[in-house]
């Protein structure tokens, strides 16, 4: 992509987003307004907030990941996958750093919000969660260079969005939501996969060591088969009991298209695995929304 003519500032940006990625932010929140409404306990307010929050915590990570790759010298011209803005000349690193800032100030405001039906602790959580946007790129130990990236995404893009948004609605924890929050966070995970599975050849010639860079293609592909599968089998019961079997087929749906993806992936590599990486995200936010489907049926009928 570094070989055509220079975009345009707002395509840059939008590139810059990582639109392919946002269902991920979004499938956590749409998976936990199906337990809600199991609970009975569904604000159409504080849902919206919640949704807002989490997309725009997603965009301000990645905002930050551009910016601090290109000042540690991670990143460089023409490497594979979307077209990085600062490394390419796009968008000046000051500019993509503020807009990091100011997205994340815009997230954190927002989560303040929310203190008004989650209770004070929730800001403790929140700084948690804005300081896990940073610690993914930067700090003494960033994430996404030790082999955690992965870790990381199941715990703020599956357990924290899936808990708290519940927790907001509801007041309380509970053991099932816990156990279909690792479920979205290990399908999170394979978006995460897919990228630094592309990316493995450029990490390692600069150093950056991601769980793709250690396990190697091999066991990188095999690691993504097994998180679509684990995370299906993790909320199989819930499908099939407080429901009932007629509904396994959308998890069926859902573990089809993985493997069809699999497939795919263990067999390219490159720019080509772009596509897979976003319909990776989607099959993901497809799942949450057939669940919340569900959901809403389940308790009209």
């Amino acid at each position: 992509m570094s070989q055509q003519s220079k975009p345009s500032k707002f395509k840059a940006w939008v590139e810059a987003m990582r639109l392919r990625t946002l269902p991920v932010s979004l499938a956590g929140v749409i998976a936990a307004y199906g337990f809600t409404i199991l609970a009975q306990s569904f604000k159409w307010l504080p849902a919206l907030l919640c949704a807002l929050f989490a997309i725009l915590a997603q965009i301000a990570s990645n905002f930050a990941n551009e910016y601090f790759d290109y000042k540690s010298g991670l990143d460089k011209p023409g490497r594979v996958g979307p077209r990085r803005g600062v490394t390419e000349g796009d968008i000046k690193p000051h500019q993509m750093k503020n807009a990091a800032y100011a997205t994340l100030g815009l997230a954190a405001a927002i989560g303040c919000a929310l203190i008004y039906w989650g209770g004070w602790w929730l800001l403790g959580a929140g700084i948690i969660i804005v300081l896990g946007a940073l610690a993914y790129s930067t700090g003494p130990y960033p994430l996404s260079r030790h082999s955690l990236g992965e870790v990381a995404v199941i715990v703020f893009f599956g357990v924290a969005p899936v808990n708290l948004t519940y927790y907001i609605m509801t007041g309380v924890f509970d053991w099932l939501v816990i156990w279909g929050s690792i479920s979205i966070g290990l399908m999170g995970a394979n978006v995460l996969i897919v990228n630094n599975y592309r990316d493995i050849y450029d990490d390692r010639s600069v150093g950056k060591i991601t769980l793709a860079v250690k396990l190697g293609r091999k066991f990188t592909g095999i690691l993504y088969l097994l998180n679509g599968c684990i995370a299906v089998a993790l909320m199989w019961p819930l499908w099939g009991m407080v429901f009932s079997r007629w509904w396994l087929i959308f998890p069926i749906l859902y573990l089809a298209n993985h493997i069809m993806m699999w497939r795919k992936l263990v067999k390219n590599s490159g720019p080509v695995l772009n596509p897979i990486l976003g319909a990776t995200a989607r099959n993901m936010l497809l799942y949450s929304a057939m669940f919340l489907l569900t959901c809403i049926f389940f308790w009209n009928s």
